[in-house]
């Protein structure tokens, strides 16, 4: 299972990047849309974990032109904001399949991606 981490807090991502990997995740990190754009360009993603409120460009430009590019892959949302909280990101993002906070434990976080990626990997 190949996995996106689209994140500007380095710290956060790495730390995601550890218990993914540890549970076998193949794992990409972009900062930013644009790293995440190309990375969603070249490569083939399962899952992407995708920060809500990103410091440079759009999450949710990110997560149309995954839905466009790869129609297979699911994003897991996260965020520390209260934006969407509603469950309305299910309304505005096809490919959306899970909406938590930023502090979820990265243990919890790598269980939700692999089950999500379990999905699109078959």
């Amino acid at each position: 299972m190949k996995v996106l981490i689209v994140q500007g807090n380095q710290t956060l991502a790495g730390s995601w990047c550890r218990h993914l990997e540890g549970n076998g995740a193949d794992v990409l990190v972009a900062q930013d849309q644009d790293g995440a754009t190309r990375l969603i360009r070249d490569e083939d993603v399962d899952v992407i974990v995708l920060d809500l409120m990103l410091a440079a460009g759009s999450a949710l430009a990110v997560a149309d032109f995954a839905s466009f590019r790869q129609p297979d892959c699911r994003v897991v949302f996260v965020t520390d904001s209260p934006v969407f909280s509603d469950g309305s990101i299910f309304r505005h993002c096809a490919n959306a399949c899970a909406y938590l906070p930023t502090a979820t434990a990265p243990s919890d976080l790598a269980a939700m991606v692999e089950h999500y990626g379990a999905r699109c990997a078959v």
